[in-house]
């Protein structure tokens, strides 16, 4: 007798999906939400990871939390969601300003 996996098949899983895939941030997590709203909050300024770890409620002293901040906020680069205009400075893309490819080198595809 054959028994069947009742499990869901394994597959590519988004934490944060593409920018031109899901417009609202309420398809993201309630972290990423926070993350969004800081980055709007510190407008031009930018929201550096330390920042980040402070509003994810982590501790901002321990590099680690810091990093994992980091890797969040380059996550939503990666996406589209965010822009690093100054290295350690995340904030929200100017209103029609194509995202594809921010973020990485080349810029490209």
């Amino acid at each position: 007798m054959a028994v069947v996996s009742q499990r869901k098949p394994v597959g590519p899983r988004r934490a944060v999906p593409h920018r031109q895939d899901a417009t609202d941030t309420e398809v993201l997590s309630v972290d990423y939400q926070a993350l969004m709203a800081a980055a709007l909050e510190a407008g031009a300024d930018g929201l550096g990871a330390r920042r980040a770890a402070v509003v994810l409620g982590w501790d901002s002293a321990s590099a680690s939390r810091v990093e994992g901040a980091r890797a969040r906020l380059k996550r939503l680069v990666e996406r589209g969601r965010l822009v690093e205009e100054k290295p350690g400075s995340f904030m929200l893309p100017a209103p029609g300003q194509d995202t594809a490819g921010a973020g990485r080198p080349g810029g490209g595809s």
